[in-house]
């Protein structure tokens, strides 16, 4: 039985995205919607990411209950990524980091439910959340009734990836790829594939400590990555600048950078 599994033991949500991806290949779809950052750097040969739309705010956030009075290393928080767990130890030792899994809205249901204080969640659910209809923060804003706060976590170093989509469908359909073209937005495209160049040369997947965060200003990209234990008392962090057309290059080279500093060690160690 795979219930109540870590994802780490059942083969991560990279599982998931093969189980799409295989139906594509047997032309069973003719195309499919991920998050970027839960899509696996190495693709099958015969697959293409055809677009990535323009990017949701990529931070992560703190929902806070209003209960919340203790100071912010003394909170019980919760989330089932590694890589917000060994930032948060990281910036607050204190803290008490209880796993949650679940869908946005089940997350944000359990932080009344299961006596936490807070919960780490991307702001891009929340925002599509939002914009859906879902019952925590849109149509009655259900937000009020649990009287939370969302504080966002700036010096938290989101997943590669983190706030896109990616449309992924077989590199020889040229009427689909012809169509995806049109909604394909380059900047978000160039940030995400550097991020994704540095996870790759790391040699990460999803559930490692890894973050990165690329952002453009004109023809220059600033690309800031870190590894992490999953205790947070070892943390690397490294920044790489560049030409915005060179995405891989500047990924490649951080990554490089970071494993010299000490994420090589690191990353052994969680593996």
């Amino acid at each position: 039985m795979m219930i109540g599994k870590p994802l780490a033991l059942i083969g991560g949500k990279g599982l998931f995205v093969k189980e799409i991806e295989q139906a594509m290949l047997r032309g069973e779809i003719d195309l499919a919607v991920h998050s970027l950052k839960d899509l696996p750097t190495e693709m099958p040969k015969r697959l293409v990411i055809g677009a990535i739309p323009k990017r949701e705010d990529p931070q992560d956030v703190l929902i806070v209950t209003s209960r919340e009075s203790r100071v912010a290393s003394r909170m019980r928080i919760g989330t089932s990524s590694l890589r917000r767990k060994a930032q948060l130890l990281a910036k607050w030792p204190g803290v008490e980091v209880v796993d949650l899994r679940g869908n946005l809205d089940t997350r944000i249901r359990k932080l009344k439910e299961e006596n936490m204080d807070a919960i780490v969640v991307a702001m891009a659910g929340v925002n599509r959340l939002s914009a859906g209809g879902g019952s925590a923060f849109g149509g009655k804003v259900e937000s009020r009734t649990l009287n939370v706060e969302i504080r966002k976590l700036n010096w938290m170093i989101p997943a590669p990836g983190q706030g896109s989509l990616a449309i992924e469908c077989r590199k020889d359909d040229t009427a689909i790829l012809a169509m995806l073209a049109k909604l394909n937005h380059r900047p978000t495209q160039l940030a995400v594939t550097a991020e994704r160049a540095l996870l790759f040369h790391l040699g990460g997947g999803c559930l490692v400590p890894i973050g990165a965060r690329a952002v453009i200003r004109g023809r220059k990209m600033k690309l800031e990555g870190i590894v992490a234990e999953i205790n947070g008392r070892k943390v690397v962090r490294g920044v790489g600048y560049g030409v915005c057309g060179e995405p891989e290059t500047i990924g490649k080279k951080l990554a490089k950078r970071l494993l010299k500093m000490g994420a090589a060690r690191i990353l052994a160690l969680t593996r």
